[in-house]
């Protein structure tokens, strides 16, 4: 009798087991040699967290919309026809700061001159914790080291992420726990952080001049217009405000979210950035621009608005900062503010 019910058991598991192995679901595969973990939904590719050995930081990359279109940029890793060719440090989806105890983590790149990569800090990949699949969502848990040039330890990183299928609405879950390894990590009121994606062209504003922007050592990139033709992003946040700048712009203000929707090869698409207000620095300020870049800052305030309390956030040994972010990435229809006030009503129960 006990046999038949231990029988019995495992017939009932086995249609739960076959939805999560056998191309339905969402399954984790990790691939060891390419340095990498591909994130399956039904079979498709929804993104990959890659951790190249010879790369300045982790990231999602690329990222698929549910009928499998790319949402983000392919250069540096893999260009594509007519896209802009700056700031190589902008891959995929990533977390990291332009000011931790003087380094920059945020514009590290090969591109970097070996002479001023002690400006700069690197984030190592160190081991997968765990994986786990599941019908309509799995989680991945990483570890990382922040060092700077000599390889010294400033911070340990513990990451989850949770990727859900919703249908033509997947997520990305990231929770990120910073933890001091050296007597005093201080994290400077700066503009390049924290939560980022930078996007297919089909999310950029249309513009009609070229642009310079300077990162925090000095470095300048000239971001030409090559042609507006599939250009098309409008970004919206919970205040109201739309577009990239401006009285009216997202960038630089304080919002609980932050949207960037597309017409992309006949797709409605929104991405968005949900803020938890948990978060040191809720809510947080919005560096997005209208080239491509959509980020979320919540250790920046002055270097925003220079009207702002100056933000400088100190870590003692041992001690630790968490970030709670949502990414949405909805097809078939553009998000409106009402759907995202939801999301970010459950986002933050």
């Amino acid at each position: 009798m006990k046999l038949f019910f231990k029988l019995l058991s495992i017939s009932l598991l086995l249609p739960f087991y076959s939805a999560c192995t056998n191309g339905q679901g969402v399954t984790l595969v990790n691939d060891e040699v390419k340095q990498k973990v591909d994130v399956m939904m039904n079979g498709k590719l929804f993104t990959s967290y890659i951790y190249p050995s010879d790369f300045e930081k982790q990231s999602l990359y690329p990222i698929c919309t549910a009928k499998g279109t790319l949402i983000t940029r392919g250069f540096p890793r893999d260009p594509r026809p007519f896209e802009q060719v700056d700031h190589p440090h902008h891959v995929g989806a990533w977390l990291n700061f332009g000011d931790v105890n003087g380094l920059d983590f945020w514009n590290n790149s090969y591109n970097i001159p070996a002479d001023k990569k002690s400006l700069y800090g690197t984030i190592h990949h160190r081991k997968i914790a765990s994986m786990a699949n599941g019908p309509h969502s799995a989680t991945l848990a990483v570890e990382a080291e922040w060092v700077d040039i000599n390889e010294k330890v400033l911070l340990k990183e513990e990451t989850k992420y949770e990727f859900i299928d919703e249908g033509d609405m997947r997520k990305i879950k990231r929770t990120t726990k910073l933890t001091a390894l050296v007597d005093t990590v201080t994290f400077s009121d700066n503009k390049e952080g924290m939560i980022a994606i930078r996007m297919d062209r089909a999310f950029e504003e249309p513009s009609d001049r070229p642009q310079v922007f300077t990162d925090t050592q000095g470095n300048a990139t000239t971001v030409r217009s090559v042609n507006n033709e599939g250009k098309n992003g409008v970004y919206r946040n919970s205040e109201g405000n739309e577009k990239e700048s401006g009285e009216n712009g997202v960038w630089g203000k304080p919002a609980k979210w932050v949207s960037l929707s597309a017409e992309l090869s006949g797709e409605n698409v929104t991405v968005a950035i949900v803020d938890h207000k948990n978060n040191p620095g809720y809510p947080a300020y919005s560096h997005a621009r209208g080239y491509g870049l959509f980020a979320y800052n919540n250790l920046g305030a002055q270097a925003y608005n220079p009207n702002a309390p100056k933000r400088v956030t100190t870590l003692l040994r041992g001690k630790s900062l968490t970030f709670n972010h949502l990414i949405i990435v909805k097809t078939n229809g553009f998000l409106t503010d009402a759907q995202m006030n939801l999301e970010f009503d459950a986002f933050n129960k």
